[in-house]
């Protein structure tokens, strides 16, 4: 039992709000802009983040995740439940969901409710692959490659469209319907998209490789990376996901995470540190570090870079704080 004895005093009741409030409060350059942010903050040490609770599913191929965390100077404390169960494709349901309680920071009493069914970790995920991407991409890019046909590899693509400029997607997903449909959703939003025959010409033809898969086993390999190209792998945000073979990192120049202990524990960090093939040593920086100007991001075009992103509650914090302060 926590506190002293007696009751509470009574407060009104808290505001639920519900996706569609959301959606149409939130743009993807007010994200950008929020998850910059978010990510200085954690350069600069304004940030308390507990490790994260994973439940893993197997036997209907779902998961949840549980993170929280605060930041200095926000008024409120967000904790997210998000699952993502891959089936529900297959029954005519998006495979991610999740909720956001809001709390005060100062009082610790609940602040709202926001049931966004997944949709503020979305664009808070695609906003950080947006932020890797303006540090650590070259400045002149002509062709994003996509690995995935999902929401990220959506919202990936029309986030980076805000910090780069691009002439064409390139794409592969294992299932050739969805492969199909991304490459009509997304030419009907103004991009040019080509369907790629296989992993291997999306990696060979990019100067921005986006991987956006639930894969448990490595989809590129480290031969297949060009010269200068920035890569964010996002997949790998649980205990057994992999996107990326260990050589990759191996490979890279610059080795970023969003967060260290995270990124070693379940990231495509822990596959090559279980492989021998890099040390925690061998990390250039986390992300907070690079966007507080704490240390450099790309210094030459020719460099490889990879950005190792799990998802991190302060950019759940984050997110719900602005949505909310904009709806108040």
């Amino acid at each position: 039992m926590t506190g002293e004895k007696g009751a509470a005093p009574s407060s009104p009741a808290i505001p639920v709000i519900d996706e569609g409030t959301l959606r149409r409060a939130v743009s993807p350059e007010r994200a950008v802009s929020v998850m910059r942010e978010a990510f200085e903050a954690d350069g600069e040490g304004r940030t308390r983040v507990p490790p994260v609770i994973n439940l893993d599913l197997p036997a209907v191929h779902g998961e949840f995740h549980v993170k929280t965390a605060y930041v200095e100077g926000l008024p409120y404390v967000a904790v997210k439940v998000a699952s993502g169960f891959y089936d529900n494709p297959g029954r005519g349901l998006p495979s991610g969901s999740g909720l956001m309680a809001l709390f005060d920071a100062s009082t610790g009493f609940p602040a709202a409710l926001l049931l966004d069914n997944g949709f503020l970790t979305d664009i808070r995920t695609a906003a950080a692959g947006a932020v890797a991407a303006d540090l650590l991409a070259r400045r002149r890019i002509d062709t994003v490659g996509v690995i995935g046909s999902g929401v990220q590899a959506r919202e990936q693509v029309r986030c980076l469209a805000i910090v780069r400029s691009f002439a064409r997607v390139m794409a592969w997903s294992p299932t050739r319907v969805n492969l199909d449909r991304y490459v009509a959703d997304m030419a009907a939003a103004g991009f040019r998209v080509d369907a790629a025959p296989g992993a291997e010409d999306v990696c060979r033809s990019a100067d921005v490789l986006i991987t956006a898969t639930p894969a448990r086993g490595p989809i590129v390999e480290a031969d297949w990376l060009r010269e200068g190209v920035h890569v964010t792998a996002l997949g790998s945000d649980s205990p057994g996901k992999q996107e990326l073979s260990p050589g990759c990192l191996a490979k890279a120049d610059l080795v970023v995470v969003d967060r260290l202990d995270q990124c070693a524990a379940f990231g495509e960090l822990r596959h090559a540190l279980d492989a021998g093939l890099v040390t925690r040593g061998d990390v250039h920086a986390e992300l907070g570090e690079i966007a507080a100007g704490r240390k450099p991001g790309r210094t030459a075009d020719r460099q490889i870079t990879i950005a190792d992103l799990t998802g991190v509650g302060f950019q759940d914090t984050a997110i719900a704080s602005a949505v909310f302060g904009l709806l108040r």
